[in-house]
């Protein structure tokens, strides 16, 4: 019996009808939660070698053509989601477990679905009879290109959007509209720069981050055709941003999950039904951002948006533009800097191990986002509760706030890595029908994840310094993580080993658990005296 990645015309109109229900009949957040169900269900499937063209065109082309047409209907910012941006939790006397559950949960959520978003290609491409392999490891040495199309996004909208939300607080909304209009003006500007350099030189860069004669075709193919929507990925991240700091919290995550359904939906079309291959799963990514992209442009040009997007305010001017792009940088040498982390390891493995140690580097990145986002998702909501209170000189709800939100995070990537080290082929197989690539990506899975634990000491104290005003002390302890220690050590620790590829992967957890030290003690040591200084 032949095996489709879509078992049933079901999946494809559970996704109509459900989404139909939540635009037309105003349900809870929780139906939006079991709404995202089904689209976890396509991980259940490994068997992509055949997909019916027949099943493909009526189980997904028509009911995405019917979703596409709901989700851009106007009337769907005037429902449930518009609705429920009221009732703002109570950060000074509400439960601090409470809270978080409240702020934490749609976060963590938002990330989960991006996770989706970032990884479903790779798992498309890897199931590609015959070429998968190849195929992925290609695909993978395209991270540090959207590495630094993500840094250049968030230097625009991590800047931006704070200083839009200052002068909101300000009750100046003209400058905060004069923000948003220069911040999507230098999003332009630099999508159309980004596309003609990175589109000449992709061939160039992709040799210099390792590919070989026979990855380098799949690289190309597929970073090309992602080069060119270079635009549609700068404005998603970029201009998400802005809807976000007005409150429309539910709004942005809504991007997030018309993008990932989308993109989940056209990638076996493309690559399978219609034998696109590596190109499809690149169309069908850039197909889908371009949804996201009109969704957010239809938002801000709309009635129900506080901040109108508008011409007059596309001018760019130095005095608007310039602090936002200064408050950014934090954020694009943090970005940047994984660009530079993923090109030292691929240049290392492929020096090393080949095309596999490459292929399997593809597969761990994967997975370790798998810690990271959810993370970066419970920082999230935690963050405003520590900065709140923290404001308000309430020290006590501070520290619990931090401590709720600290055993949160080491208790989630603990069992992550217990998980990781008992079953590694399990998570292996997901993005992978090469039996050589499994067993491989297993054992460097194991050797990699062994210091994932501390990740999540790391990343609470990192962000709540964050939290607490302290950017600065912030940054210097993620260049510590990744300039300082992980990057030399993936070239200095091979000197050391007879196997060259043990010790590249070796570097992650030696650096985890020392960076993670450092920053706890750091973190233990400083926190009284912060607190203090803001009661003087």
């Amino acid at each position: 019996m032949t095996h489709s990645v879509w078992n049933e015309p079901a999946y494809a109109g559970f996704f109509v009808f459900s989404h139909y229900t939540i635009l037309y009949k105003k349900t809870t957040e929780k139906t939006i939660l079991l709404d995202i169900m089904p689209i976890l269900s396509v991980f259940d499937n490994t068997s992509f070698n055949s997909i019916p063209v027949e099943d493909a065109k009526i189980e997904i082309v028509f009911p995405t053509s019917v979703f596409c047409v709901m989700l851009l209907d106007t009337k769907f910012t005037e429902t449930t989601i518009m609705k429920t941006q009221t009732n703002t939790p109570n950060m000074e006397t509400g439960s601090i477990p409470r809270l978080l559950v409240q702020l934490a949960v749609p976060a963590v959520v938002a990330q989960i679905i991006n996770l989706l978003y970032n990884i479903v290609d790779r798992i498309y491409i890897g199931h590609i009879p015959g070429i998968g392999a190849a195929a992925l490891t290609g695909v993978g040495l395209f991270a540090p290109i959207l590495m630094l199309l993500n840094a250049f996004a968030m230097l625009v909208g991590s800047g931006g959007a704070p200083r839009a939300a200052i002068a909101m607080g300000k009750k100046d909304n003209d400058l905060a509209e004069k923000i948003l209009g220069n911040c999507f003006t230098l999003l332009v500007g630099l999508s159309i720069i980004l596309t003609i350099v990175f589109y000449v030189s992709a061939p160039t860069l992709l040799r210099l981050f390792g590919a070989s004669d026979v990855t380098l075709t799949y690289a190309s193919d597929y970073a090309r055709i992602y080069i060119l929507g270079s635009f549609f990925v700068l404005i998603v991240l970029g201009m998400n941003t802005f809807i976000t700091t007005q409150g429309f919290a539910k709004i942005s995550m809504m991007t997030t999950i018309i993008g990932a359904v989308i993109n989940i939906i056209l990638d076996p079309i493309f690559i399978f039904a219609l034998g696109m291959g590596v190109k499809g799963a690149a169309l069908a990514t850039v197909l889908s951002q371009s949804v996201g992209a009109v969704w957010i442009l239809r938002f801000l040009t709309g009635k129900k948006t506080i901040l109108l997007l508008k011409r007059s305010n596309m001018h760019l001017e130095l005095k608007v533009f310039g602090p936002c792009l200064a408050l950014g940088i934090s954020t694009f040498v943090m970005l940047s800097t994984e660009s530079l982390l993923s090109i030292s390891f691929t240049s290392s493995l492929s020096r090393f191990g080949g095309d596999v140690a490459v292929g399997a580097m593809t597969i761990i990145t994967s997975i370790s986002q798998l810690v990271s986002l959810p993370l970066q998702g419970i920082c999230q909501g935690g963050q405003p509760i520590i900065s709140y209170n923290f404001g308000a000189n309430k020290p006590d709800r501070v520290k619990k706030a931090f401590f709720t939100q600290f055993c949160t995070c080491i208790i989630y990537t603990s069992a992550f890595c217990l998980v990781v080290m008992i079953f590694p082929k399990a998570f292996a197989a997901i993005f992978t029908s090469d039996k050589e690539l499994v067993t491989y990506a297993s054992w460097a899975l194991r050797i990699y994840m062994a210091g994932i634990f501390s990740i999540g000491f790391q990343v609470s104290c990192q962000q709540s310094f964050m939290a607490l005003g302290q950017a600065k002390v912030s940054l210097l302890l993620a260049c510590l993580r990744k300039i300082v220690l992980l990057i030399p050590l993936i070239f200095i620790l091979p000197n050391f080993f007879d196997n060259k590829v043990f010790a590249v992967f070796l570097a992650e957890p030696v650096s985890d658990i020392i960076a993670a030290t450092v920053t706890t003690i750091t973190f233990f040591t400083l926190f009284n005296s912060i607190l203090k200084k803001d009661k003087r």
